[in-house]
């Protein structure tokens, strides 16, 4: 079954345009499904996979034959699994330059490692990230009828506007439900469209262990790569958390400088994102140590092997806030973090449109130390054009202004 994805609309813009589109992310986010969809609403298109080896050769041996074979007469190609050709880039551009044909690649890693030898195709490629299924893709996949309901309600939130969000009792519980559910088992599709909460957990332990299989031994080569797990489960126990690199350091067994290496390899294959923080003063403000936060809060989860009910949990305040920043990474918003070295601290500064700074704080309940965190930040920052909101997970919507549910965000 297919669903609709929010990237389907950009890609739409950019079909009849001269450049290259590359769809990159992460394996099993649906890419395959979204060039096939696409495919099959196009007239004069191909679809071809660098899975195949025989289709791989043929372009990287003999880039003339295979124009022959699959580019003339052809108005779109779409060429999936692309980051197996290893001179991919200089190869596109001939194709481009002799031939008129829309090309759409996909690939399972960030650009530099998908398209090899990037430098041939600059100014002709338009670079679009597609990620796990955001919290409104969820929805469209478990529930239409509440995903209807779901973008009626978040019409209502403006980070400008101080607006009270009147979402029925009933509704607010079911979307609450369903955003529990997504943060944690995350937004794989394939996880999604499971009813069966064992077999989602083993589809998610075999979404890492093709990691290692594909991307790891395949693009980066690692023997060593028991180090590279140690890592990745270091990292999942501090989502939230300022990283500490020389406790990384001990835990995984890397020196500094490899350490700095894979967690750049980690962020290009849509593992981590690591989030700077937002400063303006370096005598009193945090300054340089980033953040860590996992792209799917389900893979997270399945890392340290954890997939008890947010009820339970003593880290839920932590997935609660690695689950609205995987909401603002999808929705392409730029935002750091901000702490003081009285450890005050906001957890969302967002960049918004005509300079406009929107301040959000994400807590699964508010106490005593929020209150100064958020007097702190606005004492810090009078100037600016600021909003300060917190966000509760299992918050009556009608307890406070300025509260609003985290599954609007």
């Amino acid at each position: 079954m297919y669903i609709k994805r929010n990237l389907e609309e950009t890609i739409l813009l950019y079909l009849d345009s001269p450049e290259i589109i590359a769809v990159v992310g992460p394996r099993q986010c649906g890419k395959t499904s979204l060039i096939r969809h696409l495919f099959e609403s196009l007239n004069s298109a191909l679809v071809v996979s660098f899975d195949d080896q025989a289709i791989l050769t043929l372009f990287e041996k003999s880039p003339d034959d295979f124009i022959a074979a699959y580019v003339q007469g052809t108005s779109y190609l779409f060429i999936d699994e692309f980051q197996y050709a290893k001179s991919g880039g200089k190869i596109l551009k001939y194709i481009a330059d002799t031939q008129k044909i829309k090309i759409i690649i996909s690939g399972s890693s960030a650009i530099d490692l998908t398209v090899q030898a990037v430098k041939y195709l600059v100014g002709r490629i338009i670079i679009l990230n597609l990620y796990p299924f955001d919290f409104q893709e969820f929805l469209l996949a478990r529930d239409r009828a509440y995903h209807t309901l779901y973008l009626k309600y978040r019409g209502l939130v403006g980070f400008i506007q101080k607006k009270n969000i009147a979402v029925p009792s009933i509704i607010h519980q079911k979307l609450l439900g369903y955003f529990e559910e997504y943060l944690q088992y995350g937004g794989y599709p394939r996880i999604i469209l499971e009813p069966n909460p064992e077999i989602k957990k083993e589809l998610l332990r075999n979404i890492y262990n093709t990691y290692f299989l594909r991307e790891v031994r395949d693009i980066l080569g690692l023997v060593d790569d028991y180090k590279l797990s140690n890592l990745m489960k270091g990292l999942a126990l501090q989502i939230g958390n300022i990283i500490e690199y020389n406790e990384l350091c001990r835990l995984s067994g890397y020196s500094f400088q490899s350490l700095k290496k894979y967690l750049n390899f980690l962020e290009k294959t849509y593992v981590c994102q690591f989030v700077r923080p937002y400063f303006t003063n370096k005598r009193t403000e945090i300054v340089k140590n980033p953040k860590v936060f996992f792209f799917d809060t389900g893979l997270r989860n399945s890392i340290i092997e954890d997939f008890r009910s947010l009820d339970m949990r003593t880290d839920k305040g932590s997935l609660l806030e690695n689950g609205i920043a995987t909401q603002f990474i999808k929705k392409k918003y730029a935002f750091h973090y901000w702490r003081d070295k009285k450890k005050n601290e906001i957890d969302f500064i967002l960049s918004l449109a005509d300079g406009v700074m929107v301040a959000i704080e994400s807590k699964s309940r508010v106490g005593r130390k929020e209150i100064i965190s958020k007097k702190a930040f606005e004492k810090a920052y009078p100037a600016i054009k600021t909003f300060v909101s917190y966000q509760a997970l299992n918050l009556r919507i009608t307890d406070t202004r300025g509260f609003y549910p985290a599954y609007l965000l």
